[in-house]
């Protein structure tokens, strides 16, 4: 079973000029949508209306929201001077201790956007000061880069959001800035361009497409056009596997797109969908359409991995690159998981009414989404900032 476009392929720019979305600002006249990242104050506005209303299914995500450790006042935040991620022989990994304070930052900053209470945003402040204020490097393994990438566009969209908030000093926002220009976008610029010095093809997709969503979040928090030109290029033109070419590799006729990491394993594979979605929404609440990029190419690819992880079959093409062949697609991890498919499932069915079943099915199966915490205490659980419900949902 295949999907049709519904005759709506090829009126993506059209479509982007009258559909609901971002209105502050125009992509041509340089500045940036604030906030802007992966959500809008439009955005916000739904989510406040709506749960005031007790409205499903957002009132639904806002329990889980508000139930999660993360959203509550008593956390503490836990800052340390070198983040390590990877063993590396000599020392111990600490990663956690960002991913959860990050996974915090973004759930109070979102309880805060949608109670109005303060208090909440105080403590967001409070975690993003701790950071700024502390952290001074990230290094381990290569696995580091996983951590530049991330955790960088996770917390940057965390201040992105808590950046109008007229308790937050001038001073420590900048600090804050400061820190993801100076720690976070070297490492991201320098993985794209360099790859940790391997082959181009070497690193999975997920690894450019973290890397990517990091300089792209950062760009929009510190009104860099140059760094978002920059993630905007490499998504399109890129030579690693984040490139959309390189992520959908193999189109077929019945209009799915093979994805790179099929034949690895479907957690990783599900990871892409968290991944592409995030770097997608954020340029989409700047005015660039990267969803309908090359004839909808991320939707080909998101309803393979959908269908293939509902149980059904998809066709495969053997993959190679310079370290692998993988002749047959990978049953491991399949059905994983994540709260990676109402970002999608609003963009594509909801706004522009396009013919997504699998799409469909699996952000039925994972609604409503729950956060960081909500799947588990380790990376995997905190790869994605979740409660799409709530933050996608559009009707």
């Amino acid at each position: 079973m295949g999907f049709s476009f519904r005759g709506i392929r090829g009126l993506a720019g059209a479509l982007a000029m009258i559909l609901p979305g971002p209105s502050a600002a125009s992509a041509d006249s340089g500045a940036f949508v604030h906030p802007g990242a992966l959500h809008t104050q439009g955005d916000f506005a739904r989510m406040k209306t709506e749960v005031a209303q007790k409205a499903q299914p957002w009132t639904d995500d806002w329990n889980i929201l508000i139930k999660n450790p993360h959203a509550s006042l008593s956390w503490a935040p836990r800052p340390v001077e070198m983040v390590y991620r990877g063993a590396d022989g000599t020392h111990p990994q600490n990663y956690s201790i960002l991913f959860n304070d990050t996974a915090a930052a973004y759930a109070l900053a979102l309880r805060w956007k949608i109670s109005g209470d303060d208090a909440y945003a105080d403590k967001a402040v409070a975690i993003l000061d701790a950071w700024s204020g502390k952290l001074a490097g990230i290094d381990g393994t290569s696995d580091k880069f996983l951590a530049s990438g991330i955790y960088g566009y996770q917390i940057a969209n965390a201040a992105e959001i808590m950046r109008g908030y007229q308790k937050w000093p001038a001073a420590n926002f900048d600090r804050f800035k400061t820190m993801m220009l100076k720690l976070f976008y070297p490492m991201n610029h320098d993985f794209l361009v360099r790859h940790n010095g391997a082959k181009v093809d070497h690193y999975w997709a997920n690894w450019d497409l973290a890397n990517m969503d990091s300089m792209l979040s950062i760009a929009i928090l510190a009104d860099r056009r140059d760094i978002y030109n920059e993630a905007i290029d490499y998504f399109k033109h890129g030579k690693g596997n984040g490139a959309i070419d390189h992520v959908v590799w193999k189109l077929y006729p019945d209009g799915l797109g093979q994805t790179q990491e099929s034949g690895r394993d479907q957690g990783h594979n599900t990871l892409n969908v968290a991944l592409l979605g995030a770097f997608c929404q954020m340029a989409w609440n700047q005015h660039d359409d990267l969803f309908a990029y090359e004839d909808n190419r991320v939707l080909k690819g998101i309803e393979y991995i959908a269908r293939y992880n509902q149980g059904g079959d998809v066709p495969y093409t053997p993959y190679s690159n310079s370290d692998v062949t993988q002749a047959i697609i990978s049953s491991q991890g399949r059905g994983d998981k994540r709260p990676v498919w109402e970002l999608f499932y609003n963009h594509y069915v909801v706004l522009k009414g396009l013919d997504a079943p699998y799409l469909i099915a699996a952000a039925k199966m994972v609604r409503p989404e729950g956060g960081g915490g909500n799947y588990g205490p380790n990376s995997g659980g905190f790869d994605q900032l979740g409660y799409g419900t709530l933050t996608y949902t559009l009707k």
